[in-house]
């Protein structure tokens, strides 16, 4: 059985990635309240943290994918990690926790 390649040869090195694949997934929404915010999802495979999701208050545990999100004015300090389905209906119901 031939060998396989070293995983750096079949997917690149991370350095030559550029600015690694949370760029590939961002984009910038309008929310509820008409502010533009900066998203990004987070597949399950990159999610190594535990996080409390603001729209639910619940935690989002690591392995499972979900969306991070900051308005666009400000830095990357104030972004929240939501779960995909909060994120998605937050123009239906307040959030649960407020943004500090």
């Amino acid at each position: 059985m031939p060998r396989r390649k070293p995983r750096s040869e079949r997917y690149g090195a991370p350095q030559q990635l550029g600015t690694g694949l949370g760029d590939v997934y961002r984009r910038t929404e309008t929310g509820p309240d008409g502010d533009e915010y900066v998203v990004r999802t987070v597949p399950g495979a990159r999610a190594v943290k535990r996080y409390r999701c603001p729209g639910c208050d619940h935690e989002i545990m690591p392995g499972i994918a979900h969306v991070v999100a900051w308005p666009a004015g400000s830095g990357e300090t104030d972004r929240r990690h939501w779960h995909r389905g909060c994120w998605n209906g937050r123009n239906t119901r307040g959030i649960t926790r407020r943004w500090s």
